[in-house]
This record gives structure tokens, sequence and C-alpha cells, in this order.
């Protein structure tokens, strides 16, 4: 298991993308612990990109609960459908926010939140989780985002 990445310099997003895919596949290879996994992912996309926020929520008990994280403290629980995260659940798609602000309903977990893209996590035809991803410049993710966060989400394998 490669415990460091290298991190491209590369200013084009696809690149940086191209790069870190097989590494944080490396990094999932051979690891079962759906925690540990969370957690590197999320380490993984912080190192590169330095988003202000990265992390997982998972569905228990009809609520989606914070999970492995990278950045400041977060919110907790965050009911199905309220939010981006609880948008992105209940439409089971990914939706990508350019202002935070301008999204009705958007939960404030920090001001200085001003973009979002959120992936749901499927298994079995069911959203168990979703990745969040938070930036403090405005439009700062796109479909390019959209693309290569699914295909991280898909390295975990959750259908298999």
């Amino acid at each position: 298991m490669a415990e460091d990445l290298s991190i491209t310099t590369s200013t084009d997003k696809k690149e940086q993308y191209q790069s870190l895919l097989p590494q944080i596949e490396g990094l999932l290879y051979g690891e079962n612990d759906l925690v540990a996994n969370l957690a590197n992912i999320c380490a993984a996309l912080k190192e590169q990109f330095k988003w202000f926020w990265v992390g997982f929520y998972l569905v228990k008990d009809g609520e989606l609960v914070l999970a492995p994280f990278q950045g400041p403290v977060a919110c907790t629980r965050i009911a199905k459908g309220r939010g981006v995260c609880g948008a992105a659940w209940e439409q089971a798609k990914t939706l990508i926010v350019p202002d935070v602000d301008a999204f009705p309903g958007h939960i404030a977990c920090s001001s200085l939140s001003r973009s979002e893209i959120v992936i749901p996590l499927f298994r079995n035809n069911q959203v168990i989780g979703v990745l969040d991803v938070d930036s403090e410049d405005l439009a700062k993710f796109d479909e390019t985002d959209a693309e290569y966060l699914e295909k991280v989400i898909k390295l975990l394998n959750f259908n298999e």
C-alpha cells in the first residue's frame, strides 16, 4: 500500500484527477474497512485539491450522519431533503451548487463555504451516503469534478 501521495502541481483539473485516481485505488486495494477507506479518500482529495472541506455522510436511522472528513468541524446530522447533502440523497444524483447562498434551504455548517458538490454513494441502487466537498470560492466545481468524483466513489465497489 502506498502511504505517500504524489501531488501533481498541474493547474489542469483533469490531469490532477487522472494522477490521483490510481493512487486512491492503491490506497483502497486490499482494505475492506469502510471507515479506513473513506478517511483515506478524504485525505487524498484534500491534499491534492486543498478544498475547504471534504467528507462523507452515511445514512443511519433515516438521517445522514457525519463520517470521515477533512476540514473544520461539521454538522453531525442532516435530514433527507435538507440542504445540499439531503437534496442529493433525496434526488439520488450529484448536485453542483455554484453559490450555496442561492440554494434553497442550504445548511451553513460554516459561513466560509461558498460552493459545493455532493455525490451520492449507492449500494444495490439505494443511496447509503454522500461525498460532500465545499470550497471557499464561488463556482469552484463543474462537470469535470462530478465525473471524476463519481469515479472515485466507484472505487469503493459497494455493489460487489
